[in-house]
C-alpha cells in the first residue's frame, strides 16, 4: 500500500511539474490577451525591458521545473552523475536568470504591496537557496548541496501551487486581486515548510543509518 501510495505521489509531483513547467508556452498559442497579461496595463505591455523581464521569467523558471523534478529521482542520480550534473547546471543557470528576472517583474506585479513583497521575497528565497545548493556542490558537501536543492525546488515548485491556490481562493474572495495577495506568499511559504520537514526526516534517515553501520 505505501509503495502504490509512493508511486501515486511521486507521478502526481513529475506530471505538475512537467505540465506547469510547459505553461509558458501557451502564450505562443493565446497571445497578449492570455494569463496575467490580460490584466495589466498597456505601459508595461509595451515596455521592452519589462517584457524581457517577463519572458526570461517564465520560460527559464518553466524550464527549471520541467527539468528539475528529476534530480529527486535517486535511482537515476546515483546511475548517471554526469547526467545529474549536467541537468544541475542547466537548473541552477535557468533559476539564476529567471530568479533576478522574478524580482524585478514582482515589483511590478498586480496586487498593490503585499503582493509585491510576496513574490519579490519568493525570487530572492528561489536565488539564495539554489546558490547555495552549487556552492555546497562545488565544495563536495553533498548531504548540504542535497539540503539546500530541496528547498529551491520547493521555491520553484510555487508555479504549481500558485495555479492551484489562485482560482479555489479567487472564488472564496470574489476576485482575483484579492485572491493574489494571498496567494503570493501561500503559494511559496507552505512549500518552504514541506521542504524543511523533508530534511529534517532525511538528517534523522542518516543518522540512523550511520549508527546502525558505523
Amino acid at each position: 500500500m505505501k509503495t502504490t501510495y509512493s508511486k501515486i505521489s511521486w507521478f502526481l509531483f513529475a506530471f505538475f511539474s512537467i505540465a506547469i513547467g510547459l505553461y509558458p508556452l501557451l502564450y505562443f498559442v493565446f497571445g497578449r490577451q492570455f494569463g496575467v497579461l490580460n490584466a495589466h496595463d498597456s505601459e508595461q505591455l509595451t515596455s521592452v525591458i519589462w517584457n524581457s523581464g517577463f519572458y526570461t521569467h517564465i520560460f527559464l523558471g518553466g524550464l527549471a521545473l520541467a527539468i528539475g523534478w528529476i534530480q529527486f529521482n535517486q535511482k537515476l542520480r546515483d546511475k548517471n552523475r554526469k547526467f545529474h550534473k549536467r541537468i544541475g547546471m542547466v537548473y541552477v543557470t535557468a533559476v539564476f536568470f529567471s530568479g533576478l528576472a522574478g524580482v524585478y517583474v514582482a515589483l511590478y506585479t498586480l496586487g498593490g504591496t503585499i503582493a509585491r513583497i510576496g513574490f519579490a521575497s519568493l525570487g530572492i528565497v528561489w536565488l539564495t537557496t539554489t546558490l547555495m545548493g552549487w556552492k555546497t556542490a562545488k565544495d563536495r558537501d553533498f548531504d548540504a548541496h542535497e539540503n539546500w536543492m530541496i528547498f529551491s525546488y520547493a521555491a520553484c515548485f510555487a508555479a504549481v501551487t500558485l495555479r492551484i491556490y489562485l482560482p479555489i481562493f479567487e472564488n472564496l474572495m470574489g476576485g482575483f486581486i484579492p485572491a493574489y495577495r494571498v496567494v503570493a506568499w501561500l503559494c511559496w511559504v507552505p512549500n518552504m515548510a514541506v521542504a524543511f520537514w523533508i530534511v529534517i526526516r532525511n538528517k534523522k534517515s542518516r543518522s540512523l543509518k550511520g549508527i546502525s553501520n558505523p
